[in-house]
Formats: structure tokens, sequence, C-alpha cells
């Protein structure tokens, strides 16, 4: 692997898609705020098998499902079915919201080449997460995953997630398609012995060793993994295109292994899921489950998130241009640089000067004669005479004067008194 140590705003700066980026987003509104992806995906890379990561899933000690789609105020247990097509593994993740309705949470799509190379992507139903939220690994370069240009991280928007952590550093840990190849879990689930792993738990019947408990409020589940940021955007992203071509036609096409329940889309509609956001006071217990479960964590003494009025995260904003403007094109070797600071301030000194202190020049030369001084502004037979005179008596003020005094005078007197050369040169002359 490939690292990379950032401070996490000015990493966080990078996590966006270029053209058509979207911005990682702190807060949906929607019932996946309770169901981070970021940790699914995690969760997902340290399995063994499927039927660990179901049983790790829904371990209330891990503080990944939060999710009580149902509303009766217990978690709900998340099912892990594995539907394959072809060299593509669709591994859904379902709850079932009551005896005869189930609901499709994400889907971890995995597909693996000929040549060894795998991609993988978490993607949030839209019922749950809103349009195209997908969560993958931060792809290297040098190992690029099939249909897209890796970025190296995201965001974000995300943004951003722009402002999560900001007081930590990130270490951006770049991965290749050869790599996710030999997560354990792909490599489990890719053994020509392999038997396709369908969760045998559904409505009313769940393992027993599982129990359900109270779902927390969101502030608090948001804190918790709040302090888990420098390792999920420090190892996965944002991506805003599917990897497998078609994928997104089919699954939401009517004719694929989707299941969409009408209580949870009634539910969204009435806004029954916006009481999980109603306690931000409770954001400090999130912090103190962290510290209490990870003492040891790199982000354990980082300071808890800001919240708004509304309960939202609150972003740093000073950071952003701060890092991003002055670092990338070497401004201080530029030869032009200077330009852009003074020709918007005084795109025309010259003409500036002329006309509200057309005498400023006769008070640095009075010296010599009195009378010119009056003319010059009106007569052109002031350059012949101040010349001479300046050159011999202050050969150093020449540079001075010459940026300032020569050059305004020409675009000056040129344009308003093209023929007065001629009439003032014998005049002085004599």
């Amino acid at each position: 692997m490939k690292y990379l140590v950032l401070p996490l705003t000015a990493a966080l700066c990078l996590l966006g898609f270029g053209a058509g980026a979207q911005q990682e987003q702190e807060r949906l509104d929607l019932p996946g705020d309770n169901l981070n992806l970021y940790a699914v995906l995690k969760l997902f890379q340290a399995s063994p098998t499927l039927e660990d990561f179901e049983k790790s899933l829904n371990d209330e000690s891990n503080n990944i499902n939060n999710l009580d789609l149902n509303g009766d105020n217990e978690t709900d247990y998340i099912e892990v079915v594995d539907n394959v097509e072809g060299n593509v593994h669709n591994i859904t993740l379902k709850v079932a919201v009551s005896k005869d309705e189930d609901q499709d949470v994400a889907v971890i799509v995995v597909e693996k080449d000929k040549d060894g190379q795998a991609t993988i992507q978490v993607i949030g139903d839209e019922d749950l997460y809103g349009k195209d939220y997908i969560i993958e690994p931060n792809y290297d370069s040098d190992g690029n995953a099939v249909g897209g240009t890796p970025n190296p991280g995201y965001s974000g928007s995300q943004s951003t997630a722009s402002a999560r952590a900001d007081n930590s550093n990130v270490t951006v840990q770049y991965t290749t398609t050869y790599e996710v190849a030999t997560w354990p879990v792909v490599l489990f689930m890719f053994r020509p012995a392999y038997v396709v792993w369908r969760s045998p738990w559904y409505w009313g019947y769940h393992p027993p060793y599982w129990r359900p408990w109270r779902p927390i409020y969101w502030h608090q589940y948001y804190t918790y993994h709040y302090y888990w940021d420098y390792y999920y955007f420090g190892h996965y992203r944002r991506w805003p295109h599917y990897r497998v071509p078609g994928w997104r036609a089919s699954y939401y096409g009517g004719n694929s292994f989707r299941r969409s329940a009408p209580l949870v889309q009634v539910r969204v509609q009435r806004g029954d899921y916006r009481n999980t956001y109603s306690r931000p006071d409770l954001a400090k217990q999130g912090s103190a489950m962290f510290k209490r479960d990870h003492p040891k964590a790199p982000s354990v003494h980082n300071r808890p998130p800001n919240f708004d009025k509304g309960g939202r995260p609150v972003r740093p904003v000073v950071t952003r241009p701060a890092v991003t403007r002055p670092t990338r094109p070497g401004g201080s070797t530029n030869p032009g640089t200077t330009r852009p600071v003074t020709r918007p301030t005084n795109p025309g000194t010259r003409p500036v000067t002329r006309p509200t202190n057309p005498s400023t020049r006769p008070v640095t030369k009075p010296v010599n004669p009195g009378t010119q001084p009056v003319t010059r502004p009106t007569n052109p037979s002031t350059r012949p005479v101040t010349r001479p005179t300046i050159r011999p008596s202050q050969p150093s003020t020449r540079p001075a004067t010459r940026p300032s005094v020569q050059p305004a005078t020409r675009p000056a007197t040129r344009p308003s008194q093209p023929g007065t050369r001629p009439a003032v040169r014998p005049a002085s002359g004599q």
C-alpha cells in the first residue's frame, strides 16, 4: 500500500470528484443516517465469511447497527443475502419490517475478473440514503478500478464530510484491485467450494444469541463514528459511478432481487424518523462511548464535533481555500503573480494620476523652471525641458521618476493635442 499523511481538512478538500462532484453530507435526514456505510465496509473487510459478517453487524458492542425502520423502538436485525450473477456477488443487507415486508438497506457489490482483480462498492438503497450513495476503497492510480479514474479520497463532496475530525490527521492509504481481491471475505466467496450464503433468519425468527436493544439518538451515534473518521476517510471514499456497468438500471428496474417496503416509504414521507435528531445534547455520550471502547485510538483526544442550532454538524470553512490555492501552482515562481495584484487595484495608474494631480510632477521639479509646471498639463513642450533638467541634476531619481512620471506624460499628451509639438518647440527654444 502507499501512504500519504495530510491534515484531515486538507485531505478532505481532495475528496471531490472533479466535474460533477458530490459533497459528503454529514446528515442525510433519511433512515440511513443510523447505519454508517463506512463502518459497514470496514467490518466487511475484516470479516472472514459472510456469516461472521452478519453476526458482527448485529452485535450491539460494535455500535454499527442503529436502525429502527418499523418504529418499534428496537433495533432491526439485518439479514445478509448473497445474490450471485455470474462473476458479480450482490450481497444484500435487508431488514424484515413486518411479517410480509422486507426493506433493502444496502448492497455490497463485489466483482472479480479473470485477471484476479476485484472491485467492491457499498451502495445505499435510495429509500434510506438517497440517490447514488456509494462507498468504495481508495483505489491507487497505479491500480485503477475498472470503470473510472481513481481519486485520492472523497470529498466529498465529500466534501465531505469536510469538517469531520478537523483537529486530527488522516493517513490516506491507497489500495489496488489486486489487494482487494485478497480480502478474506472475497477469497471466501470466490472459492470453488463456496456455498452461496443466504441468511436463515427472518421476521420473528432470529439467532438465539441476539437480543434487540433500544436504538440511540442520532447525535450520539454520529459522534461515536466521528472519532472513526481518521480511519474511514483514510481507507474509503464516496464515488459517483457504479463499477458494474448497468448495475443501477438492473437493480431498480423492477425485475431484480430488490425489496422495498411501503411502510418505510410512508414513514419517510411523514417524517417519522426525524425524532432521532431531537437530542443533540447526547453527543457527549457518543464521545464517551468511543473513548471507553477505544482508549488508544489516535483520535481519542480530538475535540467533539460542533452542531448548529438546527442540530447539524458545523464544518470549518477556513481551511479549504487556504490549503488548496497556495500549494498548487507554486505561485511564488510565477512572474505574473504580481500582475494580478496591481492590475485589479490600479489597472490604469497612469491615467489615474493625470486627471487627479497634473501638478504633482511640478511639485517634484519646481527647482529649475517655475513657469513650466503651469504649462506642462496643457503643453507637451515640457518633455524636452524636463529631461535635460532631471538627468544632470539627479541621476539617481531617474529610475524613480520614469516609471511614474515619464511614461505617464506620453499617452496623456498625444491623444489630447497631437499637433502642439511644432507650435511649442520653437517658442521654448527662444
